[in-house]
């Protein structure tokens, strides 16, 4: 088990109001024994993925913070299951979706025309609520959720060959200061098919103008929750910590609107429930949001409130981007953490942007209960 550091910060927290402006000087009511730490999402664009371990504190550059391991979002495009069941997951944080292409049974055979009235459908953000069928449950309980690629079964034949829409590269642009750009210029398309290969899977794969494809085969690791591959590199690649070394996730989310469909999210934040970690939201009146996260104990953890089936407990549930003063960080809120090692933390949220007003630069504070 790692040891859990305690550092004694002197810092501001916030006047508590029903939102905390990004873009106003903080008014110092109550010293902070908390950590503070900034999570490197890069930038108006969101280039990052940050998976942050709470208890694995560290000193940087003079300053004490929580373990941070950074990788892009365009860096993987499919995960796979490393628990007893046979699961392949999408990379949401690209807008990726998958659709099983009917009829086909031999992936080099499928070509463009095939598919052409497939890629209306399998896509992210179109405001049509038939296209939540095309991505994963947006829940993250994968070991049972579904996902946009159905379980992958022992007998070959009976694994779908899928239209698969790779999303979105990162936006090369300039973006004004107080906005974001999830998504450039699209990613393309491939048709994949996922078999088992032992205890593990094999994924075949290739361009839709492509009569032969490639192979990749990817082992079980049970130390971590899933193995990730880019097929655009053609390579298993590193991403999530091992599956006990990660508590929170700060990403951009393909989530639901119901009615609408799928929607992106920037500032987003998920729970490792797939780890084993927990978390719950508590909302006090804002006049004494300060105060009452000051005075929360592990004494006041109620157990009962721990949501460890969906990964959105977090979400972008922290954060107002259209708030009447701007960007701002809601005041009356704060959240509890149980980590897949059984420690629990208090946390809320101080900023949504940098001292500029750029976003991509989220602040929060936490202490260990």
């Amino acid at each position: 088990m790692k040891k859990i550091l305690f550092y004694i910060l002197i810092g501001t927290s916030f006047v508590a109001q029903s939102c905390i402006n990004d873009n106003e000087d903080p008014v110092a009511v109550l010293p902070s024994d908390g950590i503070i730490s900034d999570a490197n999402v890069g930038g108006p664009t969101q280039p990052n993925q940050v998976w942050i371990d709470l208890s694995d504190i560290s000193i940087v550059n003079g300053k004490e913070g929580p373990k941070e391991t950074l990788t892009k979002r365009t860096d993987w495009d499919m995960g796979f299951y490393s628990g007893s069941s046979f699961k392949v997951i999408i990379n949401s944080s690209v807008m990726m979706a998958a659709g099983k292409i009917t009829g086909a049974t031999n992936i080099d055979l499928v070509k463009e025309s095939d598919v052409a009235a497939l890629k209306n459908q399998v896509q992210v953000a179109s405001f049509n609520p038939a296209n939540v069928a095309y991505v994963d449950n947006v829940n993250g309980n994968f070991p049972t959720d579904n996902t946009a690629i159905a379980d992958v079964n022992a007998v070959d034949s009976e694994n779908a060959i899928y239209l698969v829409n790779m999303g979105k590269d990162l936006y090369t642009g300039s973006v004004p200061v107080g906005s974001i750009a999830t998504g450039g210029d699209s990613r393309g398309w491939m048709k994949v098919q996922v078999v088992r290969s032992g205890d593990g899977y094999k994924v075949k794969y290739a361009e839709l103008g492509a009569t032969t494809h490639k192979e990749l085969t990817i082992a079980k690791n049970a130390a971590y929750n899933f193995n990730f591959v880019s097929l655009k590199n053609n390579k298993e690649v590193f991403i999530q910590p091992e599956k006990n070394k990660w508590d929170i996730s700060f990403t951009v989310f393909t989530n639901i609107i119901e009615g609408a469909g799928t929607y992106v999210y920037g500032d987003f934040v998920t729970t490792n429930i797939v780890g084993g970690a927990g978390s719950y939201e508590v909302k006090v009146a804002a006049n004494v949001a300060a105060q009452t996260y000051k005075d929360f104990k592990k004494a006041d953890v109620d157990a009962s409130k721990f949501i460890y089936n969906d990964q959105r407990s977090i979400g972008p549930n922290w954060r107002n981007p259209v708030g009447v003063n701007g960007l701002e960080v809601y005041g009356d809120r704060f959240y509890i953490i149980k980590d897949p090692e059984g420690n629990y933390f208090k946390l809320k949220f101080s900023r949504i942007t940098d001292k500029d007003g750029v976003r991509g630069f989220p602040q929060f504070e936490y202490n260990p209960l």
